[in-house]
C-alpha cells in the first residue's frame, strides 16, 4: 500500500488477501519540514517552488489554504505546479483570497481523540484537511488514529471552530437531503461522503456522474441524505453474500463511512471490465520501465499488496492492483501532474509506481523506500520500523527475487 505522509500509528493493516499484509488507501509520503513559527508577512507572499514541492504541502507550512494558493495562482484543478515557479501565496486572514483563513492567535491546535473518531471527521470539523492532519502527526497512509490519542491540528479554518472534542463529532453545516456543495481543489466524492455521512453511490446517483466519480474544482454537487439516519448508506451486498467488502479485518473495524465508500468502489469495479491478473502485472512491469523505477520492485510491491487484482478493494478503501487510498491517489496525481482515477487499473498503477518512485528518490536507500509503501517514510525514519514493517520489508525482498 502507498502511504501518505508519517509513520503508522497501529502497524496492522487491511488487504484483500491472507498472504497481503498492506492494504491501506494512503501512500508514504517523505516528511514535511514545518516551521515552528509563520514568519510574519504581508497580505501575500512569494514563493520559489523547489523538487518535490505541491500545492498542499507548500498550504500546510505557509498556513495558506491549497484553494487559496489555486485561486491567487490561477491553477487548474489538478493544482499542478513546477520547479522555479514563483507562487503568489495569500496570507491566512487577510483580504488575499484565501478559502478558509487560519485562526488568530496560533498555527495548530490540539485534539484528544475520542471513540468512534476518524481523521476525515476531525478535518470536517476542524476546516483542516486529512493530508494536513496525517502529515503534521505522522500518519500512515491509512490514518489510523486510537483513542486518547493527542493530535496536532493544522490551523486551516475559523477562530470559531471548535478546540475541544464533543462527544460525537459531526462534520460542520452538513447538509439536509438535497443540500449541496461546491468543490474546492484537492476534493473527491468519496472524501464528501464521508464528510457528509452519504454515501458515494448516493452522490453519484445524485449528479449523474459516471463509473469514474470524477469531480472539477467549482462543480456544484447535490449532497443527497446528509442528516438522515445513521449518516451513511449501508455498504452494497451481493444477492447472498453480504457486503461486498468487509468491515473489519485482523481485529480492526473500520468506520461505516470507509466501509460504504469502499463497498461503492468495489461495485463499481465488479461491474467493469478490467485487465486480467497476467495483464495487470505486464502494466505494472511497462509502467515502472517508463516512469524509471525497478521493475521488479514495483513487481514485488504489486503482487503483496493485491497478487495483481485489478478488482481489489480493502476494507480500509484502499483500491486496485497497488492498493492506494483516495488522499494517496490525490498526492500521486501531484506527482505526475494529472487527475488519476483509481478505479481505472492503468491510472491505479501509475499512482502506486509515482509513490514507489518519489519513495526511492527520497529515503537513504531501497530499504526505508520499502518500508515507507508500508508504515510511511517520515514515520520510518522518526520510529525505525515495525517489526510488522520489517516482515513486509523481507516480504518484497523475496518477491523481487523472481522478477530478476
Amino acid at each position: 500500500m502507498a502511504v501518505p505522509a508519517g509513520a503508522a500509528t497501529q502497524p496492522a493493516r487491511a488487504t484483500t488477501t491472507s498472504t497481503v499484509t498492506a492494504g491501506a488507501t494512503a501512500l508514504a509520503l517523505p516528511r514535511v519540514k514545518v516551521p515552528s513559527a509563520l514568519p510574519t508577512v504581508a497580505p501575500a507572499m512569494t514563493y520559489r517552488v523547489q523538487a518535490g514541492d505541491t500545492v498542499s504541502h507548500i498550504a500546510l507550512r505557509t498556513g495558506a489554504s491549497v484553494s487559496a494558493i489555486v485561486q491567487a495562482n490561477g491553477l487548474d484543478s489538478r493544482a499542478f505546479i513546477r520547479v522555479g515557479q514563483m507562487l503568489r501565496i495569500p496570507v491566512p486572514g487577510s483580504a488575499a483570497p484565501v478559502a478558509a483563513p487560519a485562526p488568530s492567535g496560533t498555527a495548530a491546535r490540539t485534539h484528544t481523540v475520542a471513540a468512534g473518531e476518524t481523521v476525515s471527521g476531525l478535518a470536517a470539523r476542524y476546516r483542516s484537511s486529512v493530508s494536513a492532519i496525517t502529515s503534521a502527526n505522522g500518519l500512515n497512509s491509512r490514518a489510523l488514529i486510537r483513542i486518547g490519542q493527542r493530535l496536532t491540528i493544522p490551523a486551516g479554518g475559523s477562530a470559531g471552530a471548535p478546540s475541544a472534542p464533543a462527544p460525537a463529532a459531526p462534520a460542520p453545516s452538513a447538509p439536509q437531503a438535497g443540500g449541496s456543495h461546491t468543490v474546492a481543489s484537492g476534493e473527491t466524492v468519496s472524501g464528501l461522503a464521508a464528510r457528509y455521512g452519504t454515501s458515494v453511490s448516493a452522490i453519484v446517483s445524485a449528479n449523474r456522474l459516471n463509473s469514474r466519480a470524477l469531480i472539477f474544482v467549482g462543480q456544484r454537487l447535490t449532497i443527497p441524505g446528509a442528516g438522515s439516519g445513521t449518516g451513511a448508506a449501508p455498504a452494497p451486498t451481493s444477492p447472498s453474500a453480504g457486503p461486498l467488502v468487509p468491515d473489519s479485518f485482523l481485529g480492526r473495524t473500520y468506520p461505516q463511512q470507509v466501509v460504504a465508500a469502499a463497498n461503492a468502489n468495489k461495485a463499481t469495479l465488479n461491474a467493469m471490465s478490467v485487465p486480467s491478473r497476467a495483464e495487470m502485472q505486464s502494466i505494472v512491469a511497462a509502467t515502472a520501465r517508463d516512469m524509471g523505477v525497478d521493475p521488479a520492485l514495483a513487481l514485488a510491491i504489486a503482487q503483496a499488496e493485491s497478487g495483481f487484482d485489478a478488482r481489489a478493494v480493502s476494507p480500509a478503501n484502499a483500491l486496485g492492483t497497488m492498493q492506494v487510498i483516495p488522499s494517496s491517489g490525490e498526492w500521486a496525481s501531484n506527482l505526475v501532474g494529472r487527475r488519476l482515477n483509481l478505479l481505472n487499473p492503468r491510472d491505479n498503477v501509475v499512482a502506486g509506481v509515482a509513490i514507489l518512485r518519489q519513495l526511492v528518490r527520497t529515503a537513504p536507500n531501497q530499504y526505508p523506500a520499502i518500508a515507507g509503501y508500508y508504515q510511511g517514510l517520515a514515520g520510518v525514519l522518526r520510529d525505525g520500523m515495525y517489526a510488522d514493517t520489517r516482515t513486509y520489508v523481507a516480504k518484497i525482498k523475496t518477491n523481487m527475487a523472481q522478477y530478476r
